[in-house]
């Protein structure tokens, strides 16, 4: 068995920055623990599979999986696959299902290896409970509880498919010394999956709005997580104008020399959230085959 993959770099357009992906084509033969395995075998953040899809109108169908896991949605793979799909099938707008759901994406080519895409949320973002152990985060993260808090941010938990713990800190400067303590990192983040997302304004920086780091899911830290991104809008929507539509960027991954540029979009009318999208770049920065033998 011989599979055609490629490698990108999402979350931007500069080749070996941004969080890359391996995209694997054709993949309807493998079995689940073939999927998995491969994805152990490439041992990036996420691997993700397209397969003929179960609705003739839509453009492929998705299996996203980490090292150790498959997700129900993640947004970095979503970005990937769209400008796979949208650079191979010469089409602007791809029709992804997931096992969140239908994912619609709109995709714009810039070269013959670049492009972006905008995919709106399948699910809005839902706070799941508040975090008030200010002092075991802190230890968590190996600063001090008088730097947990970023304006009227406060910790929470929220998922658009697959739960965070979203973290707002200080400053920049707070985001950058962060130093997990694994010994007490499953206690204090104690819900599924046991992610963290940690967060700050930055109204210092002229072309980003919010700075995150995310540290869990077994991948110790990733350089740009879109599921989590997407779980921030909630909380961002619950301090925003009743009504109204917010477009910020946010940056990830600096701090490990893997800089993302991740575009968030939000609206609300009459207090309610009634849209989210995640958006960004992708490069192709490779291809191959795998051969898998008979």
């Amino acid at each position: 068995m011989k599979l055609h993959y490629q490698l990108l770099d999402v979350f931007t357009r500069t080749p070996l920055h941004g969080n890359p992906l391996a995209v694997v084509s054709k993949a309807d033969g493998l079995l689940d623990g073939e999927m998995q395995a491969i994805a152990r075998e490439f041992n990036l953040s996420e691997t993700v599979f397209l397969l003929r899809p179960n609705g003739e109108r839509n453009t492929a169908a998705l299996r996203i999986f980490t090292p150790f896991q498959e997700l129900p949605f993640a947004g970095h793979p979503t970005i990937g696959a769209a400008v796979v799909l949208g650079l191979t099938k010469k089409v602007t707008a791809v029709r992804m299902e997931e096992q969140i759901g239908l994912v619609t994406a709109l995709f714009e080519k810039l070269d013959r290896r670049t492009g972006e895409a905008r995919f709106t949320l399948p699910k809005l973002p839902a706070r799941l409970a508040p975090l008030t152990d200010m002092a075991g985060m802190a230890k968590a993260l190996g600063i001090d509880a008088a730097d947990i808090g970023c304006g009227d941010y406060q910790p929470a938990v929220f998922s658009a498919g697959v739960p965070f713990h979203l973290v707002p800190v200080r400053d920049a400067g707070v985001l950058k010394r962060i130093a997990v303590n694994g010994m007490v990192w499953k206690d204090v983040f104690n819900h599924e999956r046991h992610s963290a997302y940690v967060f700050t304004q930055t109204p210092a920086e002229r072309d980003t709005d919010l700075a995150a780091r995310m540290f869990g899911m077994g991948l110790g830290e990733d350089p740009g997580t879109g599921s989590a991104a997407a779980a921030l809008i909630g909380l961002l929507a619950e301090h925003a104008p009743a009504s109204g539509q917010a477009d910020l960027v946010l940056r990830q991954g600096h701090e490990m020399g893997r800089p993302c540029r991740i575009l968030v979009q939000f609206r609300k009318d009459d207090g309610q959230l009634v849209h989210g999208a995640i958006g960004g770049h992708a490069v192709v920065v490779g291809e191959g085959e795998l051969d898998l033998g008979e």
